[in-house]
């Protein structure tokens, strides 16, 4: 039996008896619970020309990706929500049980149709892993020492980022284009056991809630048909099409009445004093538009690559990796010092800063600097961006009550999905738009940069717009951080005023 050795930190509540050897099971178990979610997001794709071929169906292959995002994205927040109301326990139990299901589901899957449905399902299960991840190490970690495991979150993205298409690849070829799911079943079983008997120790916040079911169908229906217009909007359709125009329209009165929903029932899905909460605000716009910048550059940057540097597809991919690495280098540097210091918002306001620099530099010059400079000015834009996830995140969590901890870091992570989209969506409108418009639909990734070469646009000034947008991006995140209230990190995972909420 672990000694009750020095516990991670400060204990993580009075009366728990969790040990130090106890928070780090528990964290590694959350680690590959989120090595599921952000793996399966990258190691679909290398995959999908293969399993076209062997369903018989590549129209369709894009509903693969499209259904899985629609599904997480949406349910995010009900995670968060739920976790607050019944536990996180269970709450994490059921996310993970969903999303091997899904997993054997599409791995069993006969048909096109038959997987999509089946992503559909993985996606439920999915959107839970990352929010609930993050909220559990909240449970048993103080803000302060919090901070240090951001970095080990961000490695589980930077790693399923660089390995993700590789194995996808390597497994389609050399096994079976079914071994991408099956992959997920011992990895989540794993996890289970690392957590599932611990996670009963954890300190108990959750209050007595009421789900706004209305509230959860607005808000749900709302982000599919928003997701639905800038997964179709450019690709399938043209972006001033009936059915995009339909979709952006349906989205705007959901949106509309999800607000007046959240202004009239009597416990709304997302609390008002939530979203008031200057700290919540602030860092969840400035780590949308931050993380949205680089999921749209790590998806659009081989099409530069590959366009003006006459790289191959592979090629391309491999000169990603110091793009998708500064991030896990920001990120866990910014957890490394964010502990030690007091005025810890100044790590990525200059990080930020940075990265606008270095952005604003390839908008200026997008087709004239050697190789090797673009690839120093890719990693050093990433390293700038890194650190808004890790001191986000924790900023979020110091500011609320231990009971809303689901509900607000549920919301973070839905509009960090949110906003990666709506970025990718900017710069998906600013490359198709050079497109010759009878070539704007059935366009794919691997035929974008051809079809801009043959279309007589210089993929250069095509890309001065889009490091352009990049930069305004990460702009509008630095103004965030700016205004985003430094409150100092707690040494206690439980707040004075919880005891107080609790005595009212």
């Amino acid at each position: 039996m672990a000694s009750p050795s020095r516990p991670v930190g400060p204990t993580a509540s009075p009366g728990s008896a969790l040990t130090a050897r106890e928070i780090r099971s528990i964290i590694w178990g959350l680690a590959l619970a989120m090595l599921l979610a952000a793996l399966d997001q990258t190691i679909v794709a290398t995959a999908m020309p293969t399993i076209g071929h062997s369903l018989g169906d590549f129209e369709d292959l894009p509903w693969i990706v499209t259904t899985y995002l629609l599904a997480s994205t949406a349910v995010t927040p009900l995670y968060g929500k739920v976790s607050d109301i019944v536990g996180r326990r269970i709450t994490l139990l059921v996310a993970i049980t969903v999303f091997i299901v899904g997993s054997i589901a599409c791995a069993l899957a006969p048909t096109m149709l038959a997987l999509i449905l089946a992503r559909a399902l993985q996606g439920l299960g999915g959107g839970g892993l990352i929010s609930l991840a993050q909220t559990v190490v909240a449970d048993v970690v103080s803000p302060r020492e919090r901070a240090r495991y951001q970095g080990l979150f961000a490695g589980v993205f930077g790693t399923s980022s660089i390995a993700g298409p590789v194995l996808g690849g390597l497994m389609a070829e050399k096994l079976h284009w079914s071994a991408i799911f099956w992959i997920n079943l011992p990895l989540g079983l794993i996890a289970v056991a690392m957590t599932a008997s611990l996670l009963k120790k954890l300190p108990r916040h959750e209050k007595p809630h009421r789900l706004d079911l209305l509230g959860a169908g607005l808000m749900t229906l709302a982000t599919v048909a928003l997701l639905l217009a800038l997964s179709l909007g450019g690709h399938q359709y043209p972006w001033g099409s009936p059915r995009i125009l339909g979709l952006v329209g349906l989205s705007a009165v959901l949106w509309g009445a999800f607000i007046w929903r959240l202004r009239t029932a009597p416990e709304p899905l997302i609390p008002i004093e939530i979203l008031r909460n200057p700290v919540v605000s602030h860092a969840t716009v400035a780590a949308c538009f931050a993380m949205g910048v680089f999921i749209g550059l790590s998806i659009y940057t081989p099409i530069f690559l590959q366009g003006v540097y006459g790289l191959s597809a592979s090629q391309s991919g491999l000169a990603l990796i110091p793009l998708m690495a500064g991030t896990t280098i920001g990120a866990t540097t910014a957890s490394r010092l964010m502990p030690r210091l007091q005025h810890y918002k100044r790590i990525p306001l200059i990080g930020l800063s940075i990265s606008a620099a270095v952005l604003a530099i390839l908008a200026v010059w997008p087709h004239t600097l050697p190789f090797v400079a673009l690839e120093a000015l890719l990693a050093l834009a990433t390293i700038g961006i890194g650190p808004v996830l890790p001191v986000t995140t924790v900023s979020i969590q110091n500011a609320v009550l231990p009971h809303q901890m689901g509900t607000a870091t549920g919301v973070m992570s839905f509009f960090r999905s949110l906003g990666g989209a709506l970025v990718v969506a900017a710069f998906g409108a600013i490359v198709m738009g050079s497109l010759p418009p009878d070539r704007t639909t059935g366009v794919t990734m691997e035929n974008l940069a051809a079809l801009l070469a043959t279309g007589g646009s210089d993929i250069g000034l095509v890309f001065r717009l889009v490091f352009g947008a990049a930069t305004a991006g990460i702009l509008v995140g630095l103004f965030h951080i700016a205004r985003m209230e430094e409150r100092p990190l707690r040494n206690t995972v439980q707040p004075a005023a919880e005891k107080a909420a609790g005595n009212e």
